[in-house]
Formats: structure tokens, C-alpha cells, sequence
């Protein structure tokens, strides 16, 4: 293992979230970006051959060095891992619908659920799990929402493309939801996984693609409109 993948390794090691190629490139400026793939590929193949109980792997826009998934489960029953904060299902099910059927309004996620959605949106911005990803050219021209690479790095995902498809994801949600992605302050059993499933509508209509709707992208000034004082006045009334 020569200098450069020692340094990278102790760069995952320090940090919490997964590194870009860009931020790597920084502990080294005179190596190039070949050199710092090769590093990495140094070092997820000395993880891999050694059978290491950690393993480097590329999520949301980076990469980051994390538990094996076989010993996931011990390490949750010992309790002695970080927990972030649960998402509750109402929160949950809204970034579902944004992460299949973004950019998509605030109008169109309350048509599915079926209830407003203000609140929620507010606090998922909050949480950096969805941002504003430009504006509709509709009525009002409405804020359209889309995942940030915060929302791939909980899901463990390189790529929205990633995403099981509609009809598997009761059983791939399971596991997320078992790992501490239910309801704060309760708990979710499988009676909950089962009415999510037998409600092949709300399947079909996530299935259909986003109403051709004519949008524009961000401008600065929608950026601005991120500081969460304006976001909350921009939600306005509280929702579920």
C-alpha cells in the first residue's frame, strides 16, 4: 500500500459522510485524479481480498468505508452504533413519491397521498434530504422537489437509477424500516408493510411518469429562497 491509499485511508476513516473524488484530490494536489481511482481501488481491493469487516464502496457522490451488511444486525442489537434521528412514515412515503417522480410539485405529491403535505416538505428540506430543484411554469409557477445526494447516503445508493422497482420496494423498504427508518416513538410492524402493498392504485399511479409540465431550471434567486425562513413561508400552513 503505498503513501497515497495510506492517506486516503485515513481520510474515510476521519470522516463521517462519504468523500468526493474532488475532496480526496485535496489531502494530495500534485496526484492526479487517476492516481487518487487508483488508490481507491487499491484499497477496496485490500478490503475485499482480506475480508475485512468493512468495505469501501461508492454511495451517493463519493465514496466511504462502512460495516459489512452480514454484520449489520449484530451491530444493531449491541446498540453501540449512531442512530440518526426516524423519519416518520408520512416522511417516508413523501420522499418515496419524490425520489420516483421528481421533480415533482408540492400539488402533486398531496394528489397521491391524499393529504397535505407542507410540513412534511419542510422538514425533509431541513434534513437536507430534498431540495428545490427548480420551478414549474404552471399556476403560480410551484416549487418542484428532488433528493439531494444526503438522501442517497441514507439509502445507500450511488444513483436514484439504483431505486427497486415499484413492485419490489414493500420487501426492500422492510429492512430499511427495521433499521430505524420507522415512525418516531413507535414502532412499525408488518401489518404496515402489508396494507403499503395491497395498494396496487397508488402503485399505478406512481408507475404513470410525471405530467409533462413545462419547468425552468433554478435561478439564483430560487436559491435563495433555501434560507428556511423562506422555505417555511413558501410551505406556509403545517401539514401531516
Amino acid at each position: 500500500m503505498n503513501q497515497l491509499t495510506k492517506l486516503l485511508e485515513a481520510a474515510f476513516y476521519s470522516a463521517s459522510r462519504p468523500l468526493t473524488v474532488g475532496e480526496l484530490k485535496a489531502l494530495d494536489p500534485t496526484a492526479s485524479q487517476g492516481a487518487i481511482q487508483a488508490a481507491v481501488e487499491e484499497l477496496k481491493q485490500h478490503y475485499d481480498s482480506a475480508e475485512h469487516g468493512v468495505e469501501l464502496v461508492q454511495v451517493a457522490e463519493g465514496y466511504q468505508i462502512l460495516t459489512r451488511a452480514e454484520h449489520a444486525d449484530a451491530i444493531a442489537q449491541a446498540r453501540i452504533a449512531h442512530r440518526a434521528r426516524r423519519l416518520s412514515v408520512a416522511a417516508m412515503e413523501t420522499l418515496a413519491i419524490i425520489g420516483y417522480r421528481q421533480p415533482v410539485s408540492r400539488a402533486e405529491i398531496e394528489e397521491i397521498r391524499g393529504v397535505a403535505a407542507d410540513g412534511v416538505l419542510r422538514s425533509l428540506v431541513e434534513r437536507g434530504l430534498i431540495d428545490v430543484a427548480g420551478r414549474g411554469e404552471g399556476l403560480g409557477r410551484p416549487l418542484l422537489y428532488g433528493t439531494t445526494p444526503r438522501f442517497l447516503e441514507m439509502l445507500g445508493l450511488s444513483d436514484v437509477a439504483e431505486l427497486p422497482r415499484l413492485e419490489e420496494l414493500a420487501v426492500a423498504l422492510r429492512p430499511v424500516i427495521d433499521r430505524g427508518f420507522a415512525a418516531e416513538g413507535r414502532s412499525v410492524d408488518d401489518e404496515d408493510a402489508d396494507e403499503a402493498a395491497a395498494e396496487p392504485a397508488e402503485s399505478e399511479r406512481l408507475r404513470k411518469p410525471p405530467t409533462e409540465e413545462p419547468r425552468v431550471e433554478a435561478t439564483e434567486e430560487d436559491a435563495a429562497e433555501l434560507d428556511s425562513t423562506v422555505v417555511s413561508e413558501e410551505l406556509g400552513r403545517s401539514g401531516e
